[in-house]
């Protein structure tokens, strides 16, 4: 797939920390680094180019974010090194370090470390008021269902769920903001969106349109969970205009990760730089308010960069050695 680098500056003004922690020697940190994200109009976007231009201010070094197919594509760049870092959920790096990624079939992409833990991708369908479909049963036979760029997770697993929960459709791949279009203009009758909640490409559908987002019920949960490596997780009402009441969907976790030969003074200072800086973070996105270290023990498939796990232990999370890279 076609990616376009996008050098991220919106955040340049307010995003500053006084006095980062450079004071070390950077002969072999590089003159510049990119983030492999995902489509416009979804989390990954809009976290990755944020996250890049902080981490650039700080540490004086030229940073910027690329628009790519999302977590599968992300996994192989960074394998490959054509991008020192980039952002995944846990299923997809799951599948490409074992060698079952589709873009590179039998490639056992394991030079892919993690830095720290993100935030929970919730699995959830939106349609139109207007279409009358307020359950995953009341999506008709044969119906268009929007999965997120090629690749990206929520077309890696949603389809999958559908398939599971006896939905008949018609696959469409795009952009979540082409998606969006597609909904509003009535060419597709649904999407399933897979990313960091709030979803910029839902939050600006509602503001144009009136748009059901729907749940799923204990017996669909409940499926879909026993199938799938994901857990229960629920939208809280404030996250959309749209939402009365909370909604109850599944989710995956994503972290941050990077190529494995990048120098460990440079991943532990981005590492120190975002993890305690979180109100920083969450000024960037929302979702962030996940990205704190607890949240580390949320990786049970990347091995650690030495730079994000010597950060990590030095702050009371224990990394053992075995899970280091």
């Amino acid at each position: 797939m076609k990616t376009q680098a996008v050098m991220a500056a919106a955040f340049a003004s307010t995003l500053v920390v006084a006095n980062p922690a450079v004071a070390q020697d950077r002969s072999e940190w590089p003159d510049n680094f990119t983030v492999g994200t995902a489509s416009q109009g979804g989390t990954y976007f809009a976290y990755g180019s944020g996250w890049a231009n902080f981490v650039a201010e700080n540490l004086n070094v030229s940073g910027g974010a690329e628009i790519t197919g999302g977590p599968m594509q992300n996994m192989a760049l960074v394998h490959t090194g054509d991008l020192k870092f980039g952002l995944t959920t846990m299923g997809p790096a799951r599948e490409s370090m074992e060698g079952n990624s589709p873009l590179a079939p039998g490639m056992k992409m394991d030079n892919v470390c993690a830095m720290f833990p993100m935030y929970e991708t919730p699995f959830s369908v939106t349609a139109l008021s207007s279409s009358g479909i307020t359950s995953i049963d009341d999506i008709p036979d044969g119906a268009t269902i929007g999965f997120g760029p090629a690749g990206s997770t929520s077309d890696t697993y949603f389809p999958r769920m559908m398939e599971t929960l006896g939905v008949d459709f018609e696959r469409r791949n795009g952009s979540w903001s082409d998606l969006g279009g597609q909904l509003q203009d009535g060419l597709i009758d649904v999407v399933a969106f897979a990313a960091g909640i709030p979803i910029p490409a839902v939050s600006q559908l509602e503001v144009q349109t009136d748009v059901n987002i729907i749940s799923m019920n204990d017996a669909e949960a409940k499926k879909v969970i026993n199938n799938f490596p994901v857990s229960e997780f629920v939208i809280p009402a404030s996250t959309y205009q749209s939402l009365n009441e909370p909604s109850r969907v599944v989710s995956m976790w994503n972290f941050a990760m990077v190529n494995c030969d990048m120098p460990e003074s440079f991943v532990y200072e981005i590492t120190k730089l975002t993890m305690e800086n979180n109100d920083k973070m969450v000024s960037i996105h929302k979702a962030a308010q996940n990205s704190v270290p607890e949240n580390y023990t949320k990786n049970n498939v990347l091995p650690w960069h030495p730079g994000a796990a010597r950060w990590f232990n030095e702050n009371g999370y224990p990394i053992e050695d075995s899970m280091i890279k």
